[in-house]
């Protein structure tokens, strides 16, 4: 069986708790829609609160767990806020089985040359270090599960270099070292998986803004690409760490 077939059972994540990050919009919704209507109990992470409402409603008006909603901004997040944050996933809910990185920034596309300082900082930061802080004080909570799933969202930009998608595209490459050097040091360890996936082109908010000119109609949904994301959490993926998908 390959992934395209596969077909993942009502309950494949009932009982886990399963944090995604950037779910107001886009992957990041559509992944923690996905991930709720298979059983799962939802941290919805984003940028603002008001944006995580809809999504927060959607899941409740379908009978779900009752997602719990976490603003967290990743361009004034330190490891201080961040560890507050886990702490707090571990004194309410009591596990972590899942994280799923889906948040990204992509200002605009831009020759080397032209990139300033402040911006080549604020996107890397973005993109790549606060994933690494996040999944860092994560790291406790998933050791402590049984079996855990850390999933990078990637891009065609961090595995073959592409021009003028600058910083993101460095951040990306980054987050493909991330994750291998991470399913490495866990490896052994049989109880923690770290994947990355790259989607693909979809319609999403980060390429209207990039691609003004194209026909958003024409691209695939976000939500036609979460079955890989729903596979890499599950059980059934349970030996697959270190790739990137």
């Amino acid at each position: 069986m390959t992934v395209e077939d596969y077909q993942p059972p009502p309950d494949l994540l009932a009982g886990r708790v399963i944090l995604v990050t950037g779910a107001a919009e886009g992957i990041g919704q559509a992944v923690a829609v996905a991930c709720a209507r298979h059983g799962a109990t939802l941290i919805l992470a984003d940028k603002e609160q008001d944006g995580l409402e809809p999504v927060y409603d959607r899941i409740e008006a379908e009978g779900a767990p009752q997602p719990a909603i976490l603003p967290l901004d990743p361009e004034h997040s330190d490891m201080a806020g961040i560890s507050v944050v886990t702490d707090l996933i571990g004194r309410e809910l009591g596990r972590l089985d899942g994280l799923v990185h889906c948040a990204a920034y992509a200002p605009f596309l831009s020759r080397i040359d032209d990139y300033e300082a402040t911006e080549w900082e604020r996107v890397l930061r973005i993109n790549l270090t606060v994933p690494f802080l996040l999944t860092q004080a994560c790291l406790p909570l998933l050791r402590a599960a049984d079996d855990a799933s850390v999933i990078f969202t990637s891009d065609r930009t961090g595995r073959r270099g592409m021009a003028y998608w600058g910083a993101y595209g460095v951040a990306q490459f980054g987050i493909e070292g991330l994750m291998r050097t991470l399913a490495e040091e866990t490896r052994d360890s049989r109880r923690i998986r770290v994947n990355s996936i790259d989607p693909g082109i979809v319609r999403v908010g980060l390429r209207a803004r990039l691609y003004p000119g194209e026909n958003p109609a024409s691209l695939p949904d976000a939500e036609t690409v979460t079955g890989d994301y729903l596979y890499l959490l599950g059980p059934d993926a349970a030996e697959i760490t270190g790739q990137s998908r």
